[in-house]
């Protein structure tokens, strides 16, 4: 692709830095931003700025958060005594989305491959350790997408899971093998959500 200008050639090559954005979509959305005012282009670019800067992520379950802990952890009207585990922010907005849940979560930060160097100590398994030490939690719900990587982290954190006095379920496979979370229609994940089965049934 030869560029008539250095400036929009490496704001090109920036946005194309970004997830599923190739060359042709990058130049789109940077000429779109050329054609747009000033002051849309600075709200834009300050919108970004101020994520980066002040985001935080919750200290109880590690959800993307404005404050120290998250309006879900906050909340009194969720179940404190129920914890899903899910991989990323996006899952979270996935089951959120489905109205059928009314616990809280704790968010991994990814899940165990050790094709891509991931082990249980670069993930925030600890965390959800830590948290089951209150006698407080009842039940652990593992929503993780139904992959190699997901099935893998599940058996992981079973083992881990079993010296505690918790009931350990998983969402109920209406999803496909291969499938992630946030691909799922809302009405297929909210019943697999509320027809979660005890792990143990699905072990071996």
């Amino acid at each position: 692709m030869n560029f008539s200008s250095k400036l929009l050639e490496n704001a090109v090559e920036e946005f194309g830095r970004l997830p599923g954005v190739g060359k042709k979509t990058a130049l789109r959305l940077v000429l779109h931003l050329l054609k747009q005012q000033d002051a849309e282009v600075t709200r834009f670019t300050q919108s970004l700025n101020l994520l980066k800067e002040k985001i935080q992520y919750c200290k109880a379950c590690y959800n993307i958060s404005d404050d120290e802990v998250c309006e879900i952890c906050l909340s009194v009207k969720r179940d404190k005594s129920t914890i899903c585990v899910v991989e990323d922010t996006r899952d979270v907005m996935a089951i959120e989305n489905t109205n059928q849940y009314q616990g809280v979560y704790h968010v991994l930060g990814g899940l165990i491959s050790p094709m891509d160097g991931v082990g249980p100590s670069d993930l925030k398994i600890d965390g959800l350790l830590q948290r089951l030490k209150t006698g407080e939690v009842k039940e652990i719900i593992l929503a993780l997408s139904a992959t190699m990587e997901g099935d893998t982290t599940i058996f992981y954190l079973y083992r881990k899971l079993k010296e505690f006095n918790v009931q350990v379920s998983t969402i109920a496979r209406g999803i496909a093998f291969g499938g992630e979370l946030e691909y799922v229609d809302e009405i297929t994940l909210g019943r697999s959500i509320l027809t979660r089965v005890p792990y143990e049934r699905n072990v071996g």
